[in-house]
């Protein structure tokens, strides 16, 4: 194969509750994380002469090793010392540094199409464990679905189904230092933490109402703190006829819950009228199937 070209989707946190910190500076979580259909374009070309390369439609964005859809890259090519190189384009729609785990989404497309496109044959544990020398949330990107992450996140516990239902994503146009957000976290006692196993008993009776009323994010009170951007959009999705809203990760992503499209679509428009974000999704979660192949990661083309 010479080609390939994925779909990188990005994630929400139907919970997020922080246990403390270890020595190394890293936190010990307990979270529930969804797929959804919001995503990234990954294309990846076999090169005949060896290195990396990474190019973009965002201008701001790295393309040095810096990006993380090189790091990956470089991983696979060093441990089987690949004498070819590969060619990285990354088409980004999922909102960058927004709480929906772009970045890692696309060094697991990286990641998982290399090993196609080069036979490797890694199977998806063993992608996993060479993603979470990445960060914390790519062994998440690849095993994709719903799932209880603890650890510092990197721990996976496939969870039942999310009931089907229709989502509004919206970023207003500020930037979140993930960094800052769990440093203030840490001066804080936290008080009020998400009920974590309500949303899995919600998740085991095909409960849309129960898991949306159990949601919760102990980043949230943090970043809305400082950005009441945040709690204007919720606000607006709750009085839309969202079942209920939430920020996703530190933020500053907000999304709701909609049992009709139309509403979504509505307060969708509602919010962009408001000048309250830019980036405005409406779109749905993603599940994974029972008797998952290659085509479970919604391969757009690829070339022989």
């Amino acid at each position: 194969m010479e080609r390939i070209q994925l779909k990188a989707l990005g994630k929400i946190n139907l919970g997020l509750d922080v246990l403390g910190k270890r020595e190394n500076g890293y936190h010990d979580v307990r979270m529930i994380m969804q797929t959804v259909y919001l995503y990234d374009e990954v294309t990846l070309e076999k090169r005949q002469k060896p290195g990396i390369t990474v190019s973009t439609n965002l201008i701001y964005l790295p393309t040095d090793k810096t990006n993380i859809a090189y790091r990956a890259a470089k991983i696979l090519l060093d441990e089987f010392g690949e004498r070819r190189g590969v060619a990285i384009h990354l088409k980004k729609h999922i909102p960058v540094a927004a709480g929906m785990a772009g970045g890692s989404a696309d060094a697991a497309a990286v990641l998982f199409g290399m090993n196609r496109m080069f036979g490797w044959k890694l199977s998806e544990k063993e992608l996993m464990e060479r993603g979470v020398t990445l960060g914390a949330d790519v062994p998440y990107c690849i095993m994709r679905g719903t799932a209880l992450a603890e650890g510092i996140g990197e721990k996976l516990t496939r969870l039942p189904a999310m009931p089907k239902c229709h989502l509004l994503i919206a970023k207003p146009p500020i930037s979140v230092s993930t960094k800052l957000v769990y440093e203030k976290l840490d001066a804080l006692a936290i008080v009020d933490h998400p009920d974590i196993d309500g949303i899995i008993e919600g998740l085991k009776d095909r409960d849309l109402i129960r898991v949306a009323g159990s949601m919760g994010n102990v980043l949230q009170n943090v970043t809305e703190t400082e950005y009441p951007v945040i709690t204007q959009i919720k606000e607006k999705m709750i009085k839309g006829g969202a079942i209920n809203a939430m920020m996703s990760g530190s933020g500053p992503t907000v999304f709701g819950f909609f049992k009709e499209r139309s509403m979504a679509k509505k307060t969708a428009e509602q919010i962009r009228q408001l000048g309250l974000a830019r980036q405005i999704y409406t779109t749905t979660i993603h599940n994974v199937r029972k008797n998952r192949g290659s085509d479970e990661w919604k391969q757009i083309s690829e070339q022989k």
